[in-house]
């Protein structure tokens, strides 16, 4: 809800505070005096487009504020915070600037741009006027209105889980289908590595193995050298001094003396324990050279191995141990590219249910649109017909997006579904164009709303179907410019009558040049004009009881001192009084 409307230097306006409230506002004033500039000033906070000629003459720019209440307004309080502006005592200030140059806009505080601001203020206000109809024109919000009219809110929840859940499953599809021959090729490459590992059959460790025998096998003779001669010196049959010859001299003569002295016992232990590991080593060298062997066919079938083995490491990794590695993720990788045609095929099923339970929840809210349709339009136009307007026929139209040319039902496009044995586009919204046609005389074709009414017309059928949704609009507040314009009498109270029925359930701000309609406001609202012609910096004023009477007179008589006019304004009050009563 707008709580409160700053003006300055917009049109003939200086300078002017507008505190709003609950309920229905009217904005009266006598011609000339700036009554539209209201309607100017909200459509500008709504990120309208901007006229520099509005710009008061000789000041440098014109600038609206509006109060906006946040209590009932969280997401506009969760966006004003992410632009970086304020939400104070659960307030928010937008703002919009425009001078001769440029135009710019603020929310909370914050300098932001001026589509941001439509984007986060436009949801809050609907404005009907001769020339301004914005809401209710649109086809996304025409469809909007007569779901939450016909109550369809949970119908078209099932629709739309429905929805998503098949673009979700026939994306996935198209992702893996389109991936198939990239998944197919390396699923080859693949194949051959695991089919060329699994040939050699590596064993863990292997290389290392086989590279420490072959280097073996190579230089047999040399080590069978070394080993006869290392052996001869430990331990020689010829005669010849060895070392354990050597060793025996030693540990013979230092036991002769063992007793003489502890250290030299010590000492032939010593060479005791030497004697005894140099003949555990001779032993160990002579067994050493007897297996050493040259084995020309085991060296080629070691070599041979080797150089699988290599074949295999410059591919696949390091070592054999990688190779290994290797192997076990592909064949894991394998099973899962292995598996696409199946993923296709189980994706496909799955795309045909769901585009089968996409199809029955489109025909259960398709048809109960159409159900809440029939009964909308008959409610506009009962509406109309108190609204000076009695062969005007409001029809609210459902029509499926028919194709024409039926598609391959094997593979159909992304955005048609078979539905009753026909084809139609859908989207996220269902399968239906809803639009509002009007009939404004006997016997003429349903017209679009913009196509179909005057301006003054226009703006009675919007106040008629806004009535008639009275409750389930999202909408905080209504802005009507002069609705009542080619109407009276009667015709006119019933307008005041059905304003005053819609701001039981939203904030309604009506400029009128009607009396009987005005009588219906709890809040009456004056434009003053000075003497000069001009406004003065207190121009818009909120009437007492008193004022409101003066001011009904002058629109009724055109005098607001006038006895007889006066007595007409104060039965005026009484009528809409007890008829607000009633309501």
């Amino acid at each position: 809800m707008i709580e409160e409307l700053r003006i300055s230097s917009l049109g003939v306006i200086d300078s002017s505070v507008l505190e709003l409230g609950p309920g229905l506002t009217v904005i009266t004033g006598e011609t000339g005096a700036g009554k539209t500039m209201v309607v100017t000033a909200l459509g500008l906070l709504l990120g309208g487009r901007a006229d520099s000629g509005a710009v008061r003459a000789g000041a440098k720019q014109a600038r609206v504020e509006g109060l906006v209440a946040t209590r009932d307004l969280p997401e506009l309080a969760a966006a004003v915070d992410e632009l970086g502006g304020q939400v104070e005592d659960d307030g928010v200030v937008l703002a919009r600037n425009v001078s001769t140059s440029r135009s710019r806009a603020f929310a909370g505080g914050a300098s932001v741009p001026v589509s941001t601001l439509a984007e986060i203020a436009e949801p809050l206000v609907a404005v009907h006027g001769q020339s301004d109809q914005h809401r209710l024109l649109r086809a996304s919000t025409q469809r909007a209105a007569l779901d939450s009219f016909g109550a369809l809110a949970p119908l078209r929840a099932d629709y739309e889980s429905a929805h998503d859940r098949l673009v979700e499953t026939e994306r996935t599809l198209a992702e893996v289908s389109a991936a198939a021959r990239e998944r197919a090729r390396e699923a080859d490459l693949l194949r051959f590595g695991v089919e060329e590992v699994a040939a050699v059959e590596p064993q863990p460790g292997e290389d290392a193995e086989l590279a420490a025998e072959e280097t073996r096998l190579g230089h047999a003779d040399t080590l069978r050298g070394a080993a006869e001669q290392a052996r001869e010196a430990l331990s020689s049959d010829s005669g010849s001094p060895d070392a354990l010859g050597a060793m025996a001299a030693a540990r013979g003569l230092l036991e002769g003396v063992r007793d003489h002295d502890p250290e030299a016992a010590a000492l032939s232990d010593r060479v005791a324990e030497v004697s005894y590991l140099l003949t555990d080593v001779a032993t160990d060298v002579a067994s050493y050279a007897d297996r050493l062997e040259t084995d020309p066919t085991r060296l080629a079938a070691v070599s041979e191995r080797r150089a699988a083995l290599i074949a295999l490491t410059r591919k696949y990794g390091d070592t054999v141990d990688d190779v290994l590695a290797w192997a076990a993720d592909a064949a894991l990788r394998l099973g899962d590219l292995d598996s696409t045609d199946e993923q296709i095929a189980r994706l496909s099923a799955d795309a045909r249910a769901q585009r089968t339970e996409l199809a029955v929840a489109a025909v259960a809210l398709s048809r109960a649109r159409a159900a809440a349709a029939e009964k909308l339009g008959a409610a506009v136009t009962d509406e109309l017909g108190l609204l000076a307007m009695p062969h005007a026929r409001l029809a609210v139209e459902v029509r499926r997006r028919r194709v024409d040319v039926p598609p391959d039902e094997e593979r159909p496009p992304a955005d048609l579904l078979e539905v009753e044995g026909e084809w139609v586009r859908f989207s996220h919204s269902g399968i239906d164009e809803v639009e509002l046609l009007l009939a404004a005389n006997t016997g003429s074709e349903p017209r679009p709303l913009h196509k179909g009414a005057s301006g003054g017309e226009l703006s009675r059928v919007m106040l008629a179907v806004e009535v008639c949704l009275a409750g389930t609009s999202p909408v905080p507040t209504f802005v009507f410019d002069e609705v009542d314009a080619g109407v009276g009498g009667a015709a006119a109270v019933e307008i005041g009558r059905r304003l005053a029925r819609l701001a039981e359930d939203a904030q309604v701000l009506v400029v009128t040049h009607l009396p009987q309609v005005a009588a219906f406001a709890d809040r009456h609202v004056l434009v003053e004009k000075a003497s000069d012609g001009s406004v003065t910096s207190s121009g818009l004023v909120v009437l007492d009881d008193e004022g409101r009477e003066r001011e009904l007179s002058r629109m009724l008589a055109g005098l607001a001192e006038s006895d007889t006019a006066l007595a007409h304004a104060r039965e005026l009050l009484d009528v809409a009084r007890n008829a607000a009563g009633k309501q």
